[in-house]
């Protein structure tokens, strides 16, 4: 396993690229109200990213079709838009990935259409937490494994479930980079953080089983028993005395 660190130049134009990501995934957030269709999020994510001069990393990434994943409640991850209309209660996971001068910025966010139940507002201010505990274990000398530590055990205290088949991954000229940042408690011997690492923390958990299964389309993930899903994600840097959370305005 290779992990870059990333020269000050590199650090900057990471910078640039995640905060455009972050504003991206902000005024598409706004748009969530029922009656939108996903295919319209889409469409803006694609014209507003065009028109900053960066180009929507997910599309025709691996064959991956549009520019943004939308995932809503039950979908884990990798939510292809269409022309599917969201609902009040809807639980909405929107997925923006940024590529500018060459460098990507990687963020994801849940967002609430109308009113939403308890059990739909519960895990999604989870998803969030579980985030911030994860970034909360970065820091130079720290194992990568610390980061799923601090994830599972506060997934555990609240009765969630860690989503085991995805994981969070290094970033910058390349959309996914070393390492993997895997969201449970796991052995791996993988290098420490060093300054300079550049990699998203975005732990997807569910209110039931953490085993997923793909649709037909080959890209869509669901929840294998239909319980609700939650994500939240971030781009961080590591720094001398802790980390710099990139994917911000």
């Amino acid at each position: 396993m290779k992990i870059r660190i990333k020269t000050p130049v590199e650090i900057e134009r990471m910078r640039k690229a995640c905060r455009l990501a972050a504003e991206t995934l902000r005024r598409a957030g706004e748009m969530v109200r029922p009656g939108v269709a996903l295919d319209e999020i889409d469409r803006f994510v694609h014209d507003f990213t065009f028109e900053n001069g960066a180009y929507p990393a997910p599309l025709n990434y691996a064959g991956f079709p549009k520019s943004v994943c939308i995932s809503v409640n039950e979908v884990v991850t990798h939510g292809i838009p269409d022309g599917r209309v969201l609902r009040e209660g809807d639980v909405v996971n929107i997925d923006v990935t940024s590529r500018l001068d060459g460098y990507h910025g990687d963020c994801s966010a849940m967002f609430r259409v109308g009113k939403v139940s308890e059990k739909a507002e519960r895990i999604c201010r989870a998803a969030r937490e579980a985030m911030m505990r994860g970034i909360g274990a970065v820091r130079p000398g720290a194992r990568f494994s610390d980061i799923g530590e601090a994830i599972e055990d506060y997934c555990d205290e609240m009765g969630y479930s860690v989503v085991r088949d995805y994981c969070g991954h290094g970033v910058g000229r390349g959309f996914h980079e070393d390492p993997l940042v895997l969201h449970y408690r796991n052995d791996e011997r993988l290098p420490r953080m060093q300054p300079g690492m550049i990699f998203t923390v975005e732990p997807m958990i569910n209110a039931g089983t953490w085993k997923v299964k793909t649709l037909a389309d080959g890209w869509t993930a669901v929840t294998e028993d239909g319980e609700l899903s939650a994500q939240e994600e971030h781009t961080l840097l590591v720094t001398r005395d802790g980390y710099e959370i990139l994917t911000v305005e």
